[in-house]
């Protein structure tokens, strides 16, 4: 015997209320994410679930047929709905990895990005001596992810680290703090290069990931950036005039001989300053050029 209207309308009730398992749970929120335009959506429904939940990808694997608890299911579907709007997953849990470290993040600071890794890669290549007493300087440091991962990664030394927001210097000096090198980083307010003293220096490196995109290139970025200050993005003209400006004033600032790193993307990067020396591009394992070593002298 068919079934009535009421029946059907009750069955379907009791399909959506039914108790989800982790999987169903991870699967229904990844197809919501997909829809939504997110790229990394199973990823992305597994990490807000983690995180609401305090527990591990390999929990999430092994205890896959577990029913999800309903303030679990409420809390986490509260996240996703965050993410449906393209809110960064970062921004979403507070946090990013860099370089293997947990950095707090915030809207306040760009999200550090795999890219910036590749400025690591060359300073530690640049200067082998993990132990050297090596005067840093970044400039730009938003979250704090280059000064803090150098000062991880040379014990001995001293970073200064400039940026124009206060609200990211915040954000730095806590991640500082939780890494517990703040006692060997200054953090300095103020535009690019001018909050340095007179005896700052001359360092061994300046080290910056600045902003580099150009202002046409602005409405082509994924809507996952519009969350992202966008004063941390583009220098609202070519993308190069932050680079110029590093490399110009820069120069005085190193020892003789001294390295300018700068991250960079399609903008490229400007014609090198008579005082300095382009001594490396930094191509990335695609071939794509990610930025530019030079030296004084």
């Amino acid at each position: 015997m068919p079934s009535s209207p009421t029946i059907r309308r009750n069955c379907s009730q009791l399909r959506v209320h039914k108790p989800l398992n982790i999987r169903e749970m991870i699967l229904l929120a990844a197809s919501q994410l997909a829809e939504a335009g997110c790229e990394s959506a199973r990823v992305d429904a597994e990490i807000l679930l983690m995180h609401v939940w305090q527990t591990s990808r390999t929990d999430l694997i092994i205890r896959a047929m577990d029913e999800v608890p309903e303030d679990i299911q409420q809390a986490f579907q509260m996240l996703i709905k965050r993410r449906e709007r393209r809110e960064p997953v970062a921004y979403i849990i507070g946090e990013k990895e860099f370089w293997s470290r947990p950095f707090m993040v915030s809207p306040d600071v760009l999200i550090p990005r795999p890219e910036t890794e590749h400025l690591i890669e060359m300073v530690l290549e640049q200067f082998p001596d993990r132990n050297g007493s090596y005067q840093f300087c970044d400039i730009g440091t938003g979250s704090g992810c280059i000064a803090i991962t150098l000062a991880c990664e040379f014990p001995q030394a001293h970073i200064i680290a400039t940026d124009i927001s206060e609200g990211a210097l915040a954000i730095a000096r806590s991640n500082a703090e939780s890494l517990n090198v703040s006692d060997r980083i200054t953090f300095r307010h103020g535009d690019m290069l001018q909050p340095l003293k007179e005896s700052d220096g001359p360092f061994d490196a300046i080290i910056s990931n600045p902003p580099y995109v150009a202002k046409h290139e602005m409405d082509d970025l994924a809507a996952e950036l519009d969350f992202e200050p966008r004063g941390a993005l583009t220098d609202e003209a070519n993308g190069l005039q932050f680079i110029e400006i590093i490399l110009n004033e820069g120069v005085k600032r190193v020892k003789p001989e001294g390295l300018i790193m700068v991250e960079t993307g399609p903008c490229g990067l400007p014609e090198t300053p008579a005082q300095l020396t382009m001594k490396k591009e930094i191509i990335d394992l695609a071939g794509h050029l990610r930025g530019g070593i030079y030296q004084a002298g």
